[in-house]
């Protein structure tokens, strides 16, 4: 193995605001550096191909009172199906990785995930499993200083990737072709599955459900995070040697309720802990093979708008999420039978916030609750 030099990772209280023992941060620190530009300006970037949307940052969401209110409802309402969940995608990481696991969480949708499970782990089984959070970028791969650090301080047959929800699978795809890739060219095998907490779109085989339901993580950005910016990966400021980087909004301290989202769960471990003991081997022994059913809805999606780049569509009450908080939504679509549930009660109102029009459809063939669909810049030829 060589023997070159790698960075050492970030942890709490110096970057993020989980503390240090929950995640050590593969990334470099880019706190001091302007990245954030505002959503029209560089959603016309991106789809323009000026540049790859991994070379900045959207400018934070600030939540509203009415919208804070909403998380905090949705947190204390879902906490007990996200400990069960919790509880089941971490025993199936025991049983396919045994004690001596490593969570390698995919920053930052992944994190929240990774510090739960690690918590499970701990709180049930008594045990200290290593966690790190590390950056992958489609249509860019993985971070393979980060492979490399995890090589040199670990097995890699005992790492698990992390997720926190599949959409139409592109993150499992980009995961695995960048795995094998390094194993081509490293000669080191790190396992290509991906365990995620919720895979509505049918792509991953450890998971918690396979339902499409509201995991509050997703309605915020950096403040439910650690206060770590999504990944950055900037020819400018990332060199070879370096880890991909992030930005710690330690300024938005006021309104961080990473913590409070990771303590209301655990506190419905022990609640849930018996259930999960009596369900979790009939969930391993199940048909847990990917179909990818959600793909396909997606396709049929964009046959039917006429947006030629699939990555302009995006599944799932969490992606939808993102594309109201970060991207320019054109339409939300939802399924008839969710539009008005509580949990659908964010996406409601942030669509309203900014004007976005909320489309009913037939939920027969919609495997997902709702779908966002990112305006197609004019110049790019998106939607025809």
């Amino acid at each position: 193995m060589s023997t070159r030099t790698l960075p050492s990772p970030l942890r709490g209280p110096d970057f993020g605001s989980y503390p240090a023992e929950d995640v050590a941060w593969l990334l470099k620190d880019l706190s001091h550096v302007r990245l954030e530009a505002p959503a029209e300006e560089r959603e016309a970037a991106i789809q323009s191909g000026r540049a790859h949307y991994a070379e900045s940052l959207p400018v934070e969401y600030r939540p509203s009172p009415q919208y804070q209110e909403l998380f905090h409802r949705a947190l204390q309402e879902s906490a007990t199906r996200l400990a069960y969940a919790v509880g089941l995608v971490a025993e199936l990481i025991l049983a396919e990785r045994g004690p001596g696991a490593v969570l390698v969480s995919l920053a930052r949708a992944g994190t929240p995930i990774g510090v739960l499970i690690r918590r499970w782990a701990r709180a049930i089984h008594g045990l200290e499993l290593p966690h790190y959070a590390m950056s992958i970028v489609r249509g860019r791969g993985i971070d393979r200083v980060a492979l490399r650090y995890l090589a040199r301080h670990h097995d890699p047959a005992a790492v698990m990737f992390v997720d926190g929800w599949t959409g139409k699978g592109a993150i499992a795809s980009e995961l695995a072709a960048a795995l094998d890739a390094h194993a081509r060219e490293e000669g080191v095998r790190f396992p290509g599955e991906l365990a995620v907490l919720a895979d509505p779109g049918r792509c991953a085989e450890i998971f918690g459900t396979r339902d499409d339901f509201l995991i509050p993580s997703a309605c915020l950005n950096s403040t439910v995070s650690g206060l770590v910016s999504r990944t950055v990966l900037n020819d400018e400021l990332i060199g070879p040697g370096d880890f991909h980087g992030a930005k710690f909004y330690a300024e938005l301290a006021a309104g961080d309720v990473s913590g409070l989202f990771i303590d209301t769960v655990c506190a419905r471990f022990e609640q849930v802990a018996a259930q999960v003991a009596a369900d979790w081997p009939a969930h391993r022994a199940a048909d847990r093979r990917p179909d990818w059913a959600g793909r396909r809805a997606v396709r049929r999606i964009g046959e039917r708008y006429g947006i030629d780049d699939l990555n302009l569509i995006k599944p799932g009450v969490g992606e939808t999420t993102r594309v109201l908080l970060r991207r320019v939504p054109w339409q939300v679509l939802a399924r008839a039978d969710m539009l008005d549930r509580r949990e659908l009660a964010h996406i409601r109102l942030l669509a309203a916030e900014r004007g976005v029009p909320v489309v009913e459809v037939e939920p027969d063939a919609f495997p997902y609750a709702c779908m966002g669909l990112i305006r197609p810049h004019p110049h790019r030829g998106g939607a025809r």
